[in-house]
């Protein structure tokens, strides 16, 4: 699972055909009805472009997409959230963040061990505490349709969006968020206890939001440009 998810990160096209073919390419003997089970319990799926880790309900209301060709020209204007998969010595978490896109601040993040929407609703509701965006975006999973997610947004008259399905550029900023922090902290630390993925999570994201520079943000910090716009 960890090298599903760190050849997925890379190649985030890449279904289970190739991941299947690649790991036979590094030696591994599988096959991929054990790959298609693999990914689905991580909840990538292969026929899809982009990690599918929450899956829609039946009878949940699906909005449009609002955000193709828009300009980002201020904070607060679009935020969005997502779902993925970390991994930890003997077992795995979900990790969740809502991120502000024009300035790539981390506004809030969330751990679980199951995908059950409560933590998603956690990290929302964290997130509010800071501000209120114009454009909320989110998958079309049913963490995120649900009449108790949607609930929490529509109260605060914020507009709701939703990838198409299959679109890994629609939610570009969260899903390069990721890489970031699988290169940067999970591959490089090998947690073995949420405790300690927890800590670690927490030191990164705050070095992430005060202290990393950011090219896109002309070398400035997501906290500075968050809280000076």
């Amino acid at each position: 699972m960890d090298l599903i998810d760190r050849e997925y990160t890379r190649h985030s096209f890449y279904g289970t055909r190739r991941i299947t073919a690649w790991l036979r390419v590094q030696g591994y003997l599988v096959n991929r009805k054990r790959i298609q089970r693999l990914m689905k319990l991580m909840g990538l799926e292969g026929i899809c472009p982009k990690k599918n880790l929450s899956k829609g309900a039946k009878g949940n209301k699906i909005y449009p997409y609002l955000l193709r060709g828009l300009k980002i020209t201020h904070v607060n204007q679009v935020w969005s959230t997502d779902i993925t998969y970390v991994k930890l010595r003997g077992g795995f978490m979900y990790l969740t963040s809502v991120m502000d896109w024009y300035s790539r601040y981390v506004l809030s993040w969330k751990l679980s061990n199951t995908l059950e929407q409560s933590f998603c609703i956690e990290a929302l509701l964290e997130a509010l505490e800071k501000g209120k965006p114009e454009i909320f975006n989110t998958d079309q999973g049913s963490q995120f349709t649900s009449d108790r997610y949607t609930g929490c947004l529509s109260r605060e008259q914020i507009r709701i969006s939703m990838d198409g399905r299959g679109r890994a550029l629609d939610n570009i900023f969260i899903e390069r968020l990721w890489r970031t922090v699988k290169y940067e902290e999970i591959y490089l630390k090998e947690y073995e206890t949420v405790k300690c993925l927890h800590q670690g999570l927490k030191e990164y994201f705050e070095f992430y939001n005060e202290e990393r520079l950011h090219q896109s943000l002309n070398y400035q910090t997501p906290k500075k440009v968050y809280f000076s716009n």
